[in-house]
């Protein structure tokens, strides 16, 4: 076993996880500084994965691909790699992002002594090999196959149980040397993962803007410079912009221009705006949800985006912002109502659940303005709820 493992850690040591663990973030008061990140290289295009022997060969000289069962039946198959560079081992991945798995990829990268490893698959595939290769101190690419979320691009992931409960954030020393997007991957992937990447793409820019206006520490313990926060911008505009003529050619399998424009807002921009500009109510909302087991069915993004209504409503915005955000959601199938996640009985009681975790002392809900409380979180949900289907006109 490698002696760089660390233990998995109990409840009570993830509060102190999402501060102390950011690098070059040490609990002390320093200089007010301005911190951004991003990947290494960022590389999108159709074809891209003809270029993935060619980046391993630049990085290292023994390549490991750990990739999910749909990423090496299906994908990796029809490329050879194991057979045609034969200084490429490939390991599939087991289903979990948790210490057994991370146990079995370290013992594996030294075994083997590989010097490059890639994360090939969905979130959980992705978490593991950028957590597997910063503990062995060896670089890392990642090949995202559904453009769901903004985790490609990002120097931390998170650690589940065997059972999928989550466990702790981890964060990496330094952010993916490569990211890889094939948009033929992209296009024939289900619309809905596209669709649920906008999610949580959309709250990017109203957390970035919540953090700039609360003068709130980003994910990487620094203060938002002025690239991360046009970038997070960039990235609302861009989801208005194409959001649904991209979820039309996904559904189609097609590659156009606004599909590539959406891709790059849910991986990149997303992914470097979230991290250096910050979180605030809509991923907290989400963490809240997961309280409730109705909602587990649902998708990162698609309980994010209930978090973005909700955030609007707390936040007291205009009915300008709320009518623009809620006419996306509508156009393009994210939630807008409880039943849209699920949640098909609803009682005050089941909602300050998610509201009091939602509430956590340690989660990034803080870094909105006022005074936040479950019960304020909860009358917001319920406001998020009741205009959706005033809109939908539901009963």
């Amino acid at each position: 076993m490698n002696d760089n493992l660390q233990p998995s850690k109990s409840a009570l040591d993830i509060k102190q996880d999402l501060k102390a663990n950011i690098p070059g973030n040490s609990g002390i008061k320093k200089n007010r500084l301005l911190k951004a990140v991003f990947p290494g290289k960022y590389i999108q295009g159709e074809n891209a994965l003809t270029e993935l022997p060619g980046l391993v060969r630049l990085l290292g000289k023994n390549g490991l691909i750990l990739a999910s069962h749909t990423a090496k039946n299906k994908i990796l198959s029809g490329y050879n790699f194991g057979e045609s560079e034969d200084w490429i081992n490939i390991e599939e991945f087991r289903g979990e992002c948790c210490e057994k798995e991370l146990n079995r990829i370290s013992e594996m990268i030294s075994h083997k002594k590989i010097d490059i490893l890639v994360g090939m698959g969905g979130g959980k595939t992705i978490d593991t090999a950028k957590i597997a290769a910063d503990r062995a101190g060896i670089p890392v690419i990642i090949v995202p196959t559904i453009a769901s979320t903004d985790a490609p691009c990002s120097g931390c992931a998170v650690i589940y149980t065997e059972q999928g409960v989550f466990d702790y954030v981890y964060y990496q020393k330094m952010n993916p040397q490569v990211v890889l997007v094939d948009m033929n991957v992209i296009a024939s992937a289900p619309a809905r993962f596209l669709v649920a990447g906008m999610g949580d793409a959309l709250a990017t820019w109203f957390e970035a803007r919540s953090c700039e206006r609360t003068k709130s520490e980003n994910c990487c313990g620094g203060y938002s410079t002025m690239t991360g926060l046009n970038l997070a911008r960039l990235c609302y505009d861009t989801l208005l912009k194409y959001g649904a003529a991209a979820k039309i050619a996904c559904e189609n399998n097609i590659i156009t221009p606004a599909l590539n424009h959406i891709t790059e807002a849910n991986i990149l921009l997303s992914g470097i705006g979230f991290e250096s500009s910050g979180l605030a109510a809509a991923h907290s909302v989400h963490n809240g949800l997961t309280m409730l087991e109705e909602t587990h069915s649902m998708f990162h993004g698609e309980k994010v985006a209930f978090g973005v209504l909700t955030g609007l409503h707390l936040t007291d915005a205009s009915p300008e912002e709320m009518e623009t955000v809620y006419s996306f959601c509508e156009e393009i199938g994210l939630p807008t109502t409880f039943s849209d996640i699920g949640i098909t009985e609803i009682s005050k009681e089941k909602l300050i659940k998610a509201a009091t975790k939602t509430c956590d002392p340690a989660d990034s809900i803080h870094h909105e303005a006022g005074q936040i409380t479950p019960e304020s979180v909860m009358n917001a949900m319920i406001a998020a709820d009741a205009m959706g289907k005033m809109r939908k006109r539901i009963d």
